[in-house]
């Protein structure tokens, strides 16, 4: 029985006018290759499960991404990488494969998760990431002693969350929203994506 996340159907309404229809198309193709699928809420964005991780959806400020869980399995030849998905850079509906196409890799990632089928383990980077916090936060932080106690004890993936947030933002009137924000959320002890967190 197929299960709808009404936080799918906020991010969808939340996402830029032009993604909201690929969004939508994505869905409803998922769903009707496998009735089965569970809606959930990773990282802040769509997710599709089947015994397991299968596909997930995001959109961007001018693109959507369609990203299968075991890609490499399915796909190693064919996918783009130049986005987070495996379709490249999603502007349209006229960018992704036909329905029959993209129904073919739902059921043979439905057919991997139902042989109990691994994902390739994915290497890790010789070194992590180096952790760069911008310096409006630092100052930011060092004025609410209370978000900097909570800043300090996030985990640094947390931390980089924040502030890639910040550094991302186009307009200084977005950039200082932004840190307003994160300073508030950080005194409470809130993670950047805490609305997607379970409880």
């Amino acid at each position: 029985m197929t299960t709808i996340d009404p936080r799918v159907d906020a991010y969808i309404a939340k996402s830029a006018e032009f993604a909201q229809p690929i969004l939508q198309h994505l869905r409803a193709v998922v769903h009707a290759a496998c009735p089965e699928v569970e809606e959930t809420i990773k990282w802040g964005f769509p997710h599709f499960m089947y015994k397991g991780m299968m596909c997930s959806t995001a959109s961007f400020k001018s693109h959507c991404a369609l990203n299968f869980w075991k890609a490499e399995l399915l796909m190693a030849d064919e996918a783009n990488r130049e986005a987070m998905g495996q379709f490249g850079r999603i502007a349209s509906i006229k960018d992704l494969p036909s329905k029959k196409v993209l129904t073919s890799y739902i059921k043979q990632a439905m057919k991997l998760n139902d042989d109990g089928v691994a994902a390739p383990a994915r290497a890790k980077p010789a070194e992590p990431r180096a952790l760069e916090i911008p310096e409006e936060l630092t100052a930011a932080l060092k004025k609410s002693p209370a978000a900097r106690k909570h800043f300090e004890a996030f985990s640094p993936s947390k931390q980089r969350d924040y502030a890639g947030w910040i550094t991302e933002a186009k307009t200084e009137a977005t950039r200082t929203r932004r840190l307003a924000q994160a300073v508030e959320w950080i005194s409470e002890g809130k993670a950047r994506n805490w609305k997607y967190e379970k409880c």
